[in-house]
């Protein structure tokens, strides 16, 4: 993505009138009625098709319902129109929510608890430029959730996980939706690296991996700082997602 595409879409998304969800007097309780509301495929039904979406609701509900009441800070990569990003504003009401997006022009919600970033995640300087916006350079310890829904492209998770998890709180939650689309489409699989159903195994089991992006020292760095990791299921036959906890 060049410079002038993202400069570009940075503007459309600034001129864009959205929806200032702050005002927005929901009586939505569970957070698959708030996917659905908004309009996020995590739903158990995406209410655009009317048909099965990922149905990821019970997975996040149940790895971060303790954090309902806390105060947050949340990273999404891949946010698209926003939909998930202000399902998650309603449900964790004292969060601050931070989106990464190579096309920030569809994103439709407003809130002044959700901020939003342009940028291509494989460009370490785009990268740089808004992790000091959001001054994290000197604080690895700021984010409670990081969710991954970007690309699904096998280079884009390991570059994400390899990137950011370092950024997740201890205790935290780095979550990968999709993972296996690597395994499932030739699209995704861009990349001659280890699949991350394979990562997931030898980290869970504490083993070194060949990998040309995830290098032993990062390796070694996960062994000592991941607890647990669960994979789940969801509705669809590409419907994938594990959660990795902190130590």
């Amino acid at each position: 993505m060049n410079f002038f595409s993202l400069f570009k879409r940075k503007i459309l998304y600034q001129i864009k009138k959205k929806i200032n969800i702050d005002i927005d007097k929901i009586n939505k309780e569970t957070l698959d009625e708030l996917f659905h509301y908004y309009g996020s495929d995590k739903a158990n039904i995406f209410i655009k098709t009317k048909k099965k979406g990922h149905g990821f609701s019970e997975f996040y509900s149940k790895h971060l319902e303790n954090l309902r009441k806390e105060k947050i800070n949340i990273l999404e990569i891949g946010s698209y129109a926003g939909a998930s990003a202000a399902a998650f504003s309603k449900y964790f009401p004292n969060s601050v929510i931070h989106c990464f997006d190579i096309n920030i022009s569809n994103f439709i919600y407003y809130s002044k608890r959700i901020n939003v970033y342009g940028l291509d995640i494989n460009n370490n300087k785009e990268l740089d430029n808004s992790i000091n916006k959001i001054n994290l350079k000197y604080n690895f310890n700021f984010f409670d959730v990081i969710i991954d829904d970007g690309s699904h492209n096998l280079s884009d998770i390991l570059l994400s996980f390899k990137n950011l998890f370092k950024f997740v709180k201890e205790k935290g939650t780095y979550i990968i939706e999709d993972f296996k689309h690597p395994n499932y489409y030739d699209r995704n699989n861009d990349v001659q690296d280890i699949l991350i159903p394979s990562m997931l195994n030898n980290l869970k089991e504490k083993k070194f991996f060949k990998s040309n992006i995830i290098k032993t020292i990062d390796q070694n760095y996960f062994h000592k700082n991941i607890k647990k990791i669960d994979v789940y299921k969801g509705n669809l036959k590409d419907s994938d997602i594990c959660f990795i906890e902190k130590n």
